[in-house]
């Protein structure tokens, strides 16, 4: 049988293997039969060219490139009616049958913490405060020193900051931002301050090197402590409900003079003495006082004209207390066996 007629009949068994493959692996099988490189059908024909007279190549060459193209063609069709037919096939079986009942979708939640820092916020604005924000990044002048915080103080210790550059650190609470508003603002004065803070503490279950604090102050004529036992009275009622009494216990902070630690009676126990109060049957909530005359001052308030009283609580702590939250570190973990329970 000659070449040229090896090509024919090749090409006549190839039309039809083809045209009746069904699938991607039989077309794979069949081009690997007629194009590999190794016992490829085609492929040792068009090899063979090469040893054939001068006379017969040329005839024989142009035949072999003819029935080449021809096969890669039918290839290219069988390949295309493949894909459509299985495209075709899978959007059938996916239609939508729309006399089906809808697929529910679990709606999203708002963070504990969120809905905690929404809470406070609430409280302090139907008491007539306004929201404000402060930079997260700080210099040392707000951080510490406007603060009546000397770099030389030995209560920076209380803050174990996040420093940067020279001169700039992570805030390590959000008292700065009362600076921020007062020299801004002239008396008077009464916000919130809501926001991320930063410290270098080791992570256990009651501290966490990122946290939420809530600063609050109000700046005005003839204000006293007994304001500020009011409106903290009121934010507890508020936030833990009406039943609630609260406590002053002396303190000190560097920026208020008086200072007090703010003390709750226990919303577990009803001030009975439980695990969550440590038996005592008040739990400390925030520290408070006076604005000291130093802070006014280093504002441009005259202390003798004006008095005012601040106060900072910190988020986590007040979400842990009020939903029996054990260890800080699960409010940041994204664990949603935690999560999916507020």
């Amino acid at each position: 049988m000659s070449i040229l007629e090896q090509l024919e009949q090749l090409k006549a068994e190839a039309e039809r293997e083809i045209k009746e493959a069904s699938q991607q692996s039989k077309i794979d099988e069949l081009w690997t039969k007629y194009f590999g490189r190794k016992g490829g059908e085609l492929t040792s024909i068009l090899r063979g060219v090469k040893t054939l007279s001068a006379e017969e190549r040329p005839a024989v060459g142009k035949a072999a490139n003819e029935v080449k193209v021809f096969i890669e063609e039918l290839f290219a069709v069988q390949k295309e009616k493949i894909y459509q037919d299985g495209l075709a096939a899978k959007l059938s079986a996916e239609q939508i049958d729309v006399t089906l009942p809808g697929k529910w979708k679990a709606p999203g939640r708002i963070h504990l913490l969120n809905i905690t820092m929404r809470r406070i916020k609430e409280v302090f604005k139907g008491l007539g405060y306004s929201v404000v924000s402060g930079p997260e990044i700080e210099t040392d002048y707000y951080n510490f020193e406007a603060l009546n915080i000397p770099s030389n103080h030995p209560s920076r210790e209380m803050w174990d900051s996040f420093f940067l550059r020279e001169g700039l650190l992570m805030r390590s609470h959000t008292s700065p931002s009362q600076v921020h508003v007062m020299e801004k603002q002239e008396p008077p004065v009464r916000v919130i301050c809501p926001g991320k803070c930063y410290r270098r503490d080791a992570v256990d279950a009651t501290h966490f090197w990122e946290f939420h604090q809530v600063e609050g102050l109000l700046v005005d004529k003839n204000v006293t402590f007994s304001d500020l036992k009011g409106t903290l009275e009121l934010f507890a009622k508020g936030m833990f409900g009406h039943r609630r009494r609260t406590r002053f216990n002396p303190s000190y902070f560097p920026f208020t003079e008086p200072s007090a630690e703010v003390m709750v009676d226990c919303f577990v126990c009803d001030g009975k003495g439980c695990r969550v109060c440590k038996n005592s049957g008040w739990i400390e909530i925030m520290g408070s006082g006076m604005v000291h005359p130093r802070v006014l001052k280093g504002v441009g308030y005259d202390p003798e004209k004006y008095t005012g009283f601040a106060f900072g609580m910190g988020v986590e702590r007040i979400a842990m207390l009020t939903y029996g939250v054990d260890d800080i570190r699960l409010l940041y973990e994204d664990d949603m066996r935690f999560l999916s329970q507020f």
